[in-house]
């Protein structure tokens, strides 16, 4: 069967290309480039712990030495520290943010795809034609080796001027220029090195819109990224105006001369809100700044379209793998855009609040400090700006199950990372098991960790429930928990290959749990088929 093509070879296109390789599917990447990319200190991103564990999972590489982990946040407005957060061990709040030059991430990214046998990468090839029939895509790249490509499906990952959106007539509404901002990257000593900073309104700047708000974010090897918000308008950023900001930045919060600093990189980065009207079209989708382009807080948009990748993979793989699965192919839009456009709606309607300053609200009690603890926790990936979307509406969402149970997850939500027990006995982490095309399912047994899995396989409700996992419609790995926030002992969760969570089921229901399996993989729901598995309730 035909490999499925990806224009762009960005870090989106490059994780789909290895997260399909992952479930056997080839690839060709249609690379406009020469293969490499030009390092950009002050282009950096802002990843979370689940897409940490995603690219980890897929490249078999560490992004630690890549990056750095925060350790803590403070938000400040004028001389007031209005909040403090602190990762990891001891900390409040959990795993920190990784936070790392783009090109960095490309290039873990690339050094896996070169030991991948499943996947090209075709250099200097600038796509500029598509064809689609019944039975696959033709694609037409101009360069030194100019060609006619043949594929089962493309997936355009080409960046927010995308060739294939504009070659599938497909609209890209939304708002430009929302914000501007000045970035620069630098190396220097500063105050709590391993910390980021929201400095909002400092007291060093005393007039004007552009008294406002910078952020400093920590790089490994003593690097830093500055993002200084700018006034609405199109004003030239000059080199002076930047080095004026840096020296006045560094001195402010040294309370003193400027310390010594090396400029790595500067820039502008420019914020534009916009939505693809459609994510596919017959054989062709699109992914990542394609489809989407959210960037109020300056890295989340990356982000988001990995996490377009890891949805999208496992759907086309299951397709390449079976033949036609129109629903499942569909919901990709349907999940993907729905979560978006919720991001995107949440920025629309708070950022106005959260500059807009002056009015009535700024003379309300503790509206300041709640604008800041939400704009923070848009940094942070948390809250109405920063969350990552759940797919509770999905049409992938089974329909009520009698033997339904309540966990810490809820349903469509990305499961927990606990520790599980896999078919061979030994002991891996939940995520591990992810992108590999086959579902999950984990039940909740506390006590069988200090057990050879010899002595609890044959006992109580495993062989029944494995005899259910063995006649499902799709392949299924059986795990086993010792435990899983909020859920009762031998509570049942049916998970997808992109670690959502389908439901979760109080004991061995077989019936319930085919169901479920039924409609995640874009079948109807039980009710409305036959010759489904019995089994008792």
């Amino acid at each position: 069967m035909d490999p499925v093509i990806i224009a762009g070879a960005g870090p989106v296109g490059l994780t789909l290309a290895l997260a399909l390789a992952r479930q056997e599917v080839p690839c060709v990447v249609l690379d406009e480039g020469p293969g490499k990319d030009e390092p950009r200190p002050a282009r950096t991103v802002v990843l979370g712990e689940e897409t940490v564990a995603l690219v980890e999972r897929l490249t078999g590489a560490s992004l630690a030495e890549a990056g750095l982990r925060w350790a803590g946040w403070r938000s400040l407005r004028r001389r007031q520290v209005t909040r403090e957060v602190v990762f990891g061990e001891g900390g409040d709040a959990g795993p920190a943010p990784l936070h790392l030059a783009q090109h960095e991430l490309t290039g873990v990214l690339r050094a896996a795809l070169a030991r991948e046998a499943r996947v090209r990468i075709a250099v200097d090839s600038r796509l500029d034609g598509i064809e689609q029939e019944t039975s696959g895509v033709t694609a037409h790249t101009r360069g030194p080796g100019g060609t006619w490509w043949r594929g089962s499906h493309l997936v355009g990952c080409d960046g927010p001027r995308s060739t294939v959106r504009k070659l599938q007539d497909i609209r890209f509404p939304g708002r430009t220029a929302v914000e501007r901002y000045a970035v620069a990257a630098l190396r220097t000593e500063l105050p709590r090195p391993d910390e980021a900073v929201l400095h909002r309104m400092p007291p060093w700047r005393t007039s004007g819109p552009s008294a406002g708000e910078v952020t400093a974010r920590p790089l490994p090897g003593g690097a830093w990224r500055l993002d200084w918000l700018l006034p609405p308008g199109k004003d030239l950023v000059t080199p002076e105006l930047l080095v004026n900001r840096v020296r006045e930045t560094l001195s402010g919060w040294t309370e003193g001369a400027a310390p010594a600093y090396e400029l790595l990189d500067t820039g502008v980065h420019t914020v534009h809100h916009r939505l693809a009207r459609r994510w596919r079209a017959g054989r062709v989708f699109l992914a990542g700044d394609a489809a989407h382009l959210l960037g109020a807080l300056g890295t989340q948009g990356l982000e988001e379209g990995l996490r377009d990748a890891d949805n999208l993979a496992w759907k086309l793989a299951l397709a390449w793998h079976h033949g036609p699965h129109e629903a499942l192919l569909d919901s990709y839009q349907e999940e993907r855009r729905t979560a978006l456009a919720a991001r995107l709606r949440a920025a629309d309607q708070t950022l106005p609040l959260l500059r807009g300053g002056g009015g009535l609200r700024g003379y309300v009690p503790g509206a300041a400090r709640g604008h800041d603890t939400l704009l923070a926790d848009g940094h942070l990936g948390r809250g109405a700006l920063g969350a990552p979307g759940a797919y509770a509406d999905s049409p992938l969402a089974p329909p009520p199950l009698e033997g339904e149970a309540a966990v810490g997850t809820p349903a469509g939500g990305q499961v927990a990372d606990v520790r599980v027990t896999a078919e061979d006995g030994t002991f891996v982490r939940l995520r591990d098991r992810l992108g590999r095309g086959a579902l999950l399912v984990v039940l909740i047994a506390p006590g069988t960790g200090v057990w050879e899995r010899k002595h609890w396989v044959t006992a109580g409700i495993m062989p029944r429930l494995a005899a259910a996992v063995t006649a499902l419609p799709h392949p299924a790995e059986l795990l086993v928990a010792e435990d899983y926030p909020g859920a009762a002992p031998h509570t049942v969760l049916l998970i997808r290959p992109d670690g959502h969570l389908v439901t979760a089921l109080g004991g061995v229901r077989p019936a319930d749990l085919y169901t479920a399996t039924e409609t995640a993989l874009g079948g109807p729901p039980r009710a409305t088929r036959t010759g489904a598995p019995a089994g008792s309730r």
